[in-house]
């Protein structure tokens, strides 16, 4: 957290150094498409890894040259399809893609364009989806897939490749070209549209805008070790760009994905640009992020705080079932490497002797004992512990209002005739078999007893000041615990257990 562990990190100088580089580069081409890798809005990661950096801070750098962006936002027909869902919020991909219009219209800028990627006329799911934005006023440009795309040049850059897709008229010299997420196809769009521009006459570049890894920062940096961690389900590994070291004598930091694809797309942009504009991976990128770090022992510690967090994110994947052990044994090499263990992150142990507390005290709930511990702005830490009535996580939410409000111990902030009448609710309407509250609800009841207390007002007040604290259960989140605690903003951990030995989660 920023306050806690200090401020490593100045916006302004990465608005100035950034701006004045996605200029410098549109001059040089006169048009740019730019595809921008991870994301452009709320980065929380690299809110963590580089503390003081503002999570929205490159769509503010954006707005310095809003007149003369517009914006393509790409999607890739398949996920559409198949429902894909976005593992950190649990939101379709689809609905994403309208997320992030709302967003980009929301700062001012103009979206001129949805491409559907690799879309096939047999995909009705897709197809509806293009057809809902055109009812929304949207123009979509349905793509179709470019075989053998960055294998055979002759091909992807004919009337039977890049031409039979549709170009997406443009008027602003910068094109920045964003999508839900990997493999969304920004890349073969970029193509695409340099290859029709090219067509017309015009003179057009590509870049690409990706934070990390950060490539003028050595390659065992913390902060380039916390990306692999982050791309551990990718398999992706951060290597030296031996490609600028030869050309330049520059050592540069890369991953192994632009390393080992450059030489076909150099090729394929020496053509469709009619120049043989780049060198090395890292001479594509123009990201300054970099160059904005003022402390780097502040930007060291919090990436590796984030490195035991994603071991953490990666023990509960594998518990859980939706990934396999391998991303947490790689993360796992990499905290070994820096010499981390899980409690370095300063509430994990605090949350643990909570849940013992539980256990010592009998007060579980279906034979259950979990802890919560939270780190507030002034490294206070707080816990709480599971009982009948409420879940750790809500336990803790409490105390820690309390603490902020500066009111006592003993104060209930939420009646107890509203916590049973939620509670019965649950278990006698809902025939839910677990029916203490969990941090969803509990938000809920503090909203409607602020209505009848001076007192709960003050501590719901106060919520807005748990953003970015760190949190750290013993026991993977429920639905309702994940979607409170999301909405808090608070940057959260889990042991890999089980919440209740029910094999359905509530």
């Amino acid at each position: 957290m920023g306050d806690k562990i200090g401020r490593g990190f100045d916006n302004a100088l990465y608005i100035e150094q950034q701006s004045a580089e996605i200029i410098r580069r549109t001059e040089r081409f006169g048009k740019l498409y730019i595809e921008v890798g991870g994301k452009l809005f709320k980065d929380l990661h690299a809110a963590r890894v580089l503390p003081g950096f503002d999570p929205d801070v490159k769509i503010r750098m954006l707005q310095k040259l809003k007149d003369r962006i517009e914006f393509i936002v790409c999607i890739y027909a398949g996920d559409v399809e198949h429902r894909k869902h976005r593992a950190d919020t649990g939101t379709t991909y689809d609905n994403e893609v309208l997320c992030l219009i709302d967003e980009v219209r929301k700062w001012g800028f103009l979206v001129r364009a949805v491409v559907m990627t690799r879309f096939d006329p047999s995909m009705k799911v897709a197809a509806g989806f293009a057809n809902k934005l055109r009812h929304l006023g949207i123009e979509v440009k349905t793509h179709g897939v470019i075989k053998d795309f960055l294998s055979d040049i002759d091909h992807t850059l004919s009337p039977q490749g890049c031409g039979r897709n549709k170009f997406v008229e443009t008027e602003r010299p910068i094109v920045v070209v964003i999508g839900p997420g990997p493999s969304s196809g920004k890349l073969s769009t970029c193509f695409n549209q340099l290859y029709h521009e090219h067509q017309l006459g015009h003179r057009a570049g590509y870049a690409k805008y990706e934070t990390f890894p950060v490539w003028n920062l050595p390659l065992k940096h913390p902060v380039n070790i916390a990306y692999e961690a982050a791309t551990a389900d990718l398999g992706d590994v951060n290597l030296v760009d031996t490609y600028h070291l030869e050309a330049y004598g520059v050592e540069a930091i890369n991953y192994n994905r632009d390393l080992e694809a450059f030489p076909v797309l150099r090729s394929l942009l020496a053509r469709v640009m009619g120049e043989d504009a780049y060198r090395s991976p890292t001479d594509m990128g123009v990201n300054r992020v970099g160059f904005a770090i003022t402390d780097d022992a502040v930007v060291r510690k919090a990436a590796g705080q984030e490195i035991i967090r994603r071991h953490f994110q990666a023990a509960c994947d594998a518990m859980d079932g939706r990934d396999d052990e391998g991303p947490l044994k790689r993360i796992d090499g990499l905290m070994a490497d820096l010499g981390l263990e899980e409690t370095d992150r300063t509430v994990v142990a605090p949350a643990r002797v909570a849940a013992e507390n539980a256990q010592r005290l009998g007060k579980g709930y279906l034979g259950i004992f979990a802890g919560a511990a939270i780190q507030l702005r002034d490294g206070t830490i707080l816990t709480g512990r599971n009982s009948p009535m409420m879940h750790a996580a809500s336990s803790m939410i409490l105390n820690a209002l309390k603490y902020l409000a500066g009111l006592p111990d003993w104060l209930h902030l939420i009646p107890e005739t509203y916590t049973r009448s939620i509670m019965d609710m649950k278990s006698q309407t809902f025939h839910q078999t677990a029916s203490n509250l969990d941090v969803a609800e509990l938000l809920i009841a503090l909203g409607i007893s602020a209505a009848n207390s001076n007192a709960v007002e003050r501590a719901v007040d106060k919520l807005v000041e748990l953003r970015g604290c760190d949190v750290h259960l013993t026991h993977m989140v429920s639905d309702g615990d994940a979607a409170g605690l999301r909405r808090l903003g608070v940057s959260m951990t889990c042991d890999p257990q089980f919440p209740t030995k029910n094999l359905v989660v509530e």
